[in-house]
C-alpha cells in the first residue's frame, strides 16, 4: 500500500501537464501589479488589451477545481449554444496568476476569479474588469495534518498554512479566523510562538506539500480538500461556509468593453449560467461525475473525490468540529448567482485588515459602497432571476439585500 505522501505526489503530477503549467509568476504578479506582468502601465493596459474573443465567441478560462462548476456545466449541457451563442472548448490553465493574465490579456471573455481579484485588478490596476455574477458559494475548507493534532484555529500558532493566493477569500477568512483566535498571521519566513506563517502555494501542489510535512495545513478549494482527506490522511479543520455563511468565493468576470459594446451577448451567457447554477442544485452527483476526470475531463481528478468534493456535509463533520453551525444549513458547495452588495462591501473591508505581500495601498481610500456599484453589473443576473424565478436565488434576489453572519 501506497504512502500518503506517494498518493498525493501522483496526484500533483496528474495536475503538472505542460498545457496546465504557468510557473512561477504568482509572486511577481503580486509584487509588481497585473501591468509589470504583461509588460505595461496599468491605464495603458485598459485601453489596449487584446481581445481575442471579438467574434463573440464564448471563450472560458478556468482552473479545474469546482469553483469553475457552472461555467462547465453551461459548457457541457450546451447552454450557452441553446441561448444562441458560439462557444469554444473551455481553457484550463493551473493557476490564478495565468488565469488573471490569460483574461487581461484578452484570451479568454469569460471566467471565474476569486472575488477579491477582481477588486485588485480594478483598483489597483485600472483594469476594467467587471463582476456579472457569483459563480458559486462556500466550496472551500481548511484542512490540517491527520495527525497533527491540531484542533482548532489556536492550533495553528507556530505553524505554517498555504494560501491560493493573496487576494483570496481563502486569505481574508483564515486571516478573520486567526485573529478572532488571538494568533497573528505573517507572511514572512518563520511563525512566532503566537503567529501563523502563511505562503502562497498553487492549489496542485498544496495536498502533496502537506503529506510531506513542508506546510501544517491548506486552505484552498474543492475537490482539493476532499483530496486532501482521501489521498494525504489530512483532516477537514472547518469549512468557509461554516464561518462566512453562503459567503461567495468565485464570481463570474468579464472585460467591461465587451459588456457595454455587446449587452445582449452578455445577458445570453449570463442566462446560460445561472441555468447551469440551478441544474447543479438538483443534481449534485451527477454533476460532480460530469466533470470528474471519468466524465467529461474537466477536471483531472477521479469521480470519488469530486463527489465527496460536491455532496459530503454529513454529520461526521459536525462530530469533529469542522461544522460548528448546522443550523446554517449549508451545503459544501453551493450555487446562488445573485451578487450581494453586502458581501462586496464586506470584502473590501476585510482586505483592508488582510496581511498581502506587496504594494496594497490602493484599499485605504477605497469606499466599500463605490465598490458595491461599481464594480459589479448585476443587470444581466437580475434578468435572468426574473425571467427564470424557478433558478436558485430568485426569490432571495427579489429583495436584493441580506445580513451578512461571520461566526467562528
Amino acid at each position: 500500500m501506497s504512502a500518503p505522501e506517494d498518493d498525493a505526489a501522483l496526484w500533483t503530477q496528474e495536475w503538472t501537464r505542460a498545457d496546465w503549467t504557468r510557473r512561477n509568476t504568482l509572486d511577481a504578479l503580486a509584487r509588481g501589479g497585473l501591468a509589470a506582468l504583461l509588460g505595461g502601465g496599468g491605464l495603458a493596459l485598459s485601453g489596449r488589451a487584446v481581445h481575442a474573443a471579438d467574434d463573440d465567441t464564448v471563450r472560458i478560462g478556468y482552473l479545474p477545481i469546482t469553483d469553475a462548476t457552472a461555467l462547465l456545466v453551461a459548457h457541457a449541457k450546451g447552454y450557452f449554444e441553446e441561448a444562441g451563442l458560439k462557444v469554444a472548448e473551455p481553457v484550463p490553465v493551473r493557476s490564478w496568476s495565468a488565469l488573471v493574465e490569460g483574461f487581461a490579456a484578452g484570451k479568454f471573455n469569460l471566467a471565474h476569479l476569486l472575488k477579491p481579484i477582481p477588486v485588485w485588478m480594478r483598483y489597483n490596476n485600472k483594469f476594467p474588469v467587471k463582476i456579472l455574477a457569483w459563480a458559486h458559494t462556500n466550496g472551500s475548507g481548511i484542512v490540517v495534518g491527520g495527525k497533527s493534532g491540531i484542533e482548532d484555529f489556536k492550533g495553528l500558532a507556530g505553524k505554517r498554512v498555504a494560501v491560493p493566493y493573496w487576494y483570496s477569500m481563502h486569505n481574508v477568512v483564515l486571516q478573520y479566523a486567526l485573529r478572532e483566535s488571538g494568533v497573528t498571521p505573517v507572511i514572512r519566513g518563520e511563525a512566532g510562538p503566537n503567529e501563523c506563517a502563511l505562503q502562497i502555494l498553487s492549489p496542485p501542489e498544496m495536498t502533496a506539500a502537506l503529506a510531506a510535512g513542508k506546510i501544517d495545513g491548506y486552505i484552498v478549494a474543492e475537490p482539493f480538500n476532499a483530496l486532501g482527506e482521501i489521498k494525504a490522511g489530512a483532516r477537514m479543520l472547518r469549512f468557509t461556509g461554516d464561518i462566512w455563511k453562503n459567503h461567495p468565493c468565485c464570481v463570474v468576470v468579464a472585460h467591461e468593453r465587451q459588456v457595454a459594446a455587446n449587452p445582449e451577448w452578455t445577458g445570453k451567457a449570463v442566462e446560460a449560467i445561472v441555468r447551469a447554477q440551478a441544474y447543479c442544485v438538483k443534481n449534485r452527483e451527477e454533476v460532480a461525475r460530469l466533470i470528474a476526470k471519468e466524465g467529461r475531463g474537466y477536471l483531472p481528478t477521479p469521480a470519488d473525490v469530486v463527489v465527496k468534493a460536491v455532496t459530503d456535509y454529513g454529520p461526521a463533520y459536525a462530530a469533529s468540529g469542522a461544522i460548528r453551525h448546522p443550523d446554517w444549513e449549508a451545503r459544501r458547495i453551493d450555487f446562488q448567482p445573485w451578487p450581494y452588495p453586502s458581501a462586496t462591501k464586506l470584502i473590501v473591508e476585510a482586505m483592508g485588515r488582510t496581511v498581502v505581500e506587496g504594494d496594497a495601498t490602493f484599499l485605504k481610500g477605497l469606499d466599500p459602497e463605490f465598490v458595491a456599484r461599481d464594480l459589479v453589473d448585476d443587470r444581466f443576473v437580475a434578468a435572468a432571476l426574473a425571467r427564470y424565478p424557478e433558478w436558485p436565488g430568485a426569490a432571495e434576489a427579489g429583495g436584493r439585500v441580506r445580513q451578512e453572519v461571520l461566526s467562528l
